[in-house]
């Protein structure tokens, strides 16, 4: 139910929306005509009196969720009704400021759609939806979200956690800025209250998290989620990026960049042609895990010029990233010794604790050493404990609630400690940033689609966390039906992909693999048009290979190249790869799904 002016304010556009006009519609009155009676939407007082309309002509979008599908919004501009609106919660004293992009009506096509973020940050573009003729919205989460990132507000102080910004940050906001544009794009375009507008998310990284924690908790508002490589099961997440540090400070070896480098590209070329073709690409990091031995690489030899590294504080491969810095790392020269593969092959093992008992999975080898890389000290001449700042600010604020942005050092900490770290986390967090429930009954009982993604060498977010959550929901919502029965039903409504050599959220340097460029093209046909995808369609940008079309599997298929010339693979079952995905955690008394 809408304010009693709407009638008046819209009753000219309820013929048709194209019939109105930008200038029509895109009003101060109109928007606050259009929006949900207070009373509709429960626990959310919208406050009119907030309401801005403004047109903008010609404009180009941003690119939607971070790692989202590829749109020519570069190119093409768009003309839409910018709105901000303010909201309380009833009962408190609290802002939230909601800002909408709607096209102009003759645009528009009956979407709605939300960007993900990343890092701690939600998305504050709402231009995303533009190139699909959507709506689409951005919140501020009543932390001024537009301004600071969440890791900047979780502490009121030493030992006091900002809980309402937890929530609005783990799903809460997001889920209440859709629920409040799906209704106020009917009222804007004159819908009647029980058309159909097919709302869609789209994110990667913690964007990835995002759009799981609105499937988890606001499933019956989406039609479609779109996920790459979610950052979920946050506390093991976060804690792993502290993981490789602790294994060079435990080991009491720090590999020189250069190392780890030679390292990584060593097992690249040895497992490349594992999967049927030598092309530069590890597409079965589970055939080079089973089949690969690490310390056959000890001795070859590895040169690097002197030049200036960057830091990539987050562990995005080769993207530049809040929280990174530049320094100086001299020529390195040398072989790979037993003591480098060590590290590397603890790092590829996983976290467990003092008594052998898994804590936690990790990244897959051929996977980028990123967190490892250590510090070089100028005056000493040795290389030294760098800690990633993504895993040690996790650590000082939100479970040792301290407001400090990184760990001084590693002093005291062994595995028990990372272990400890996880289960705190997992534990105060449960409720708000783990989004690991893996009961979707609400969404797919809703005729909900999940799209979900994940670059199978991810130096940052490990590829096999994505396969432990599609096993936990098939687990939990299947348990009574057989594999093939509950195979069966998974890919009516969720979908899960591993994308080849890729990185995170994009194409990875080290191996000219392909990535999927239409995302939302395969998502709106899915549930617009009732066409299923059978495999995802990926394109190789580099290489080789440029240009080449490869038709993704679907997880629990694996390719397998047809030889080196061809151009075609084969989407196979092989059990003992899947077994190398699965992973249980005993280190906790509590499931991990």
């Amino acid at each position: 139910m809408r304010r009693p002016s709407s009638v008046v304010a819209i009753a000219s556009l309820t013929a048709s929306s194209a019939a109105a006009s930008i200038t029509d519609v895109c009003t101060t009155s109109n928007v606050q005509a259009a929006l949900p009676a207070n009373g509709t939407l429960l626990g959310i007082d919208l406050i009119p009196s907030t309401v801005s309309a403004s047109i903008v002509y010609n404009a180009t979008t941003g690119a939607g969720g971070m790692g989202g599908s590829t749109t020519n919004g570069s190119t093409t501009t768009y003309t839409y009704c910018n709105v901000t609106v303010t909201y309380t919660h009833t009962g408190k004293d609290d802002k939230v400021v909601l800002k909408y992009a709607l096209p102009q009506p003759t645009d528009f096509k009956n979407r709605f759609y939300v960007a993900g973020g990343g890092g701690f940050s939600l998305s504050s573009d709402a231009t995303g939806g533009l190139a699909y003729g959507a709506a689409s919205g951005a919140t501020d989460a009543g932390y001024d979200a537009f301004s600071n990132s969440y890791d900047e507000v979780v502490l009121y102080g030493n030992g006091s956690i900002n809980w309402d910004a937890t929530y609005m940050f783990g799903y809460q906001a997001l889920g209440e800025m859709t629920k409040v544009g799906k209704s106020l794009t009917k009222g804007f375009y004159g819908l009647s209250e029980d058309s159909k507008v097919f709302t869609y998310f789209e994110g990667c990284s913690d964007g990835g998290r995002e759009g799981m924690s609105q499937v988890q908790r606001f499933g019956e508002e989406y039609d479609g989620a779109i996920t790459g490589a979610p950052a979920f099961r946050f506390a093991h997440q976060q804690v792993l990026h502290v993981f490789s540090s602790a294994v060079e400070q435990t080991l009491g070896y720090y590999p020189p960049p250069c190392e780890l480098s030679k390292i990584v590209n060593a097992t690249i070329a040895a497992c490349d042609p594992l999967d049927g073709r030598t092309d530069g690409v590890v597409s079965r990091t589970d055939l080079c895990m089973l089949n690969f031995n690490l310390s056959s690489i000890i001795g070859e030899p590895y040169y690097c010029a002197a030049k200036n590294s960057t830091s990539l504080g987050f562990g995005f491969s080769k993207r530049q990233a809040p929280g990174s810095s530049t320094s100086y790392q001299p020529a390195q020269n040398g072989t790979i010794t037993e003591e480098g593969i060590a590290v590397a092959q603890a790092i590829y093992d996983g976290i467990y604790n003092s008594a052998g008992e898994r804590a936690y999975l990790s990244w897959q080898i051929a996977s980028e050493l990123s967190d490892a890389s250590p510090t070089y000290n100028s005056a000493t001449g040795a290389w030294e404990l760098s800690i990633p700042s993504t895993g040690g600010e996790y650590i000082t604020k939100f479970i040792e609630l301290l407001d400090l942005d990184n760990l001084p050092n590693l002093d005291g900490v062994t595995y028990d400690t990372l272990v400890d770290w996880i289960n705190t986390g997992m534990i105060r967090y449960s409720d708000s940033l783990q989004t690991t429930l893996p009961d979707l009954t609400p969404f797919q009982s809703s005729g909900g689609k999940l799209l979900h993604y994940h670059g199978e060498s991810d130096p940052s977010i490990p590829s096999a966390s994505s396969v432990h959550y599609w096993q936990s929901v098939r687990s939990v919502m299947y348990s009574n039906l057989t594999d093939a029965e509950a195979l069966d039903a998974l890919e009516d409504w969720y979908q899960f992909y591993l994308v080849p050599g890729a990185a995170h959220c994009g194409t990875n340097q080290l191996q000219p693999g392909p990535y999927p460029q239409s995302n939302m093209a395969v998502m709106i046909d899915w549930v617009e048009n009732g066409v299923k995808p059978q495999r995802l369609n990926a394109t190789v940008s580099s290489g080789t290979h440029a240009s080449e079309t490869q038709m993704l599997c679907q997880w629990p298929t694996r390719p397998l190249w047809r030889g080196n010339d061809s151009s075609t693979f084969d989407c196979v079952t092989d059990r003992a790869s899947v077994e190398s995905w699965t992973y249980t955690f005993p280190a906790f008394k509590l499931p991990v799904y």
